[in-house]
């Protein structure tokens, strides 16, 4: 009960009752013209009840025809043929008004009063601007904590160096086979002696 108190609230409930009134209002008045005008267009002997029919179909038609565009157009679907029909059948509902009225620009007004103010709040309330779905309410995240500064005095830190690689030396070879090599000159030319 308490979200209807609220003006959106409010508003809502006062809109869907006048648009309770007018369309009763506009309904008993333009199904009258739309029966008596087929009543006077049929074969004579046709029932009563065709002429009612003809009134529902002129004027409820078109409202089905908005829900199916509000439809159609959440589902990006084309919505050309239902906004053929509307414009069909609210045309025909518009010539009854006009055929039973005086000859006369204030008669037919008058007479198709009814029916252009239930084809108006219809369309206003089916077409109204969609309001949006309350995103899903999500945890807050955690409370970082807020770390406070320190005052300190900057204190000099001597860049390290860096350690030098000295290779390993390596250990002198010897075999048992060769004792030295003796480098002697022969002819001109210097050779290589192995003694043991």
């Amino acid at each position: 009960m308490r979200r209807f108190l609220n003006a959106d609230g409010l508003e809502a409930v006062a809109l869907v009752l006048i648009l309770l009134i007018v369309a009763g209002t506009a309904g008993w008045a333009s199904f009258s013209h739309v029966h008596d005008w087929t009543m006077r267009h049929v074969p004579p002997g046709t029932p009563d009840a065709f002429g009612w029919a003809n009134a529902v179909l002129s004027d409820l038609v078109p409202v089905a025809c908005l829900l199916d565009i509000r439809r159609r157009r959440r589902h990006r679907q084309p919505i050309s043929y239902p906004v053929f029909l509307m414009l069909a059948f609210a045309s025909f509902s518009l010539a009854a008004q006009l055929a039973v009225a005086d000859a006369s620009p204030s008669g037919w007004l008058l007479s198709a009063l009814p029916a252009l103010a239930f084809m108006a709040l219809t369309k206003l309330v089916f077409t109204g601007t969609p309001t949006a779905a309350p995103a899903p309410a999500q945890p807050a995240p955690a409370p970082v904590p807020v770390r406070e500064p320190v005052d300190a005095e900057p204190v000099d830190v001597p860049p390290a160096s860096a350690p030098v690689f000295t290779p390993p030396t390596p250990a002198p070879v010897r075999s048992a086979l060769v004792s030295s090599v003796v480098q002697a000159p022969r002819n001109g030319h210097i050779v290589s002696e192995v003694t043991r």
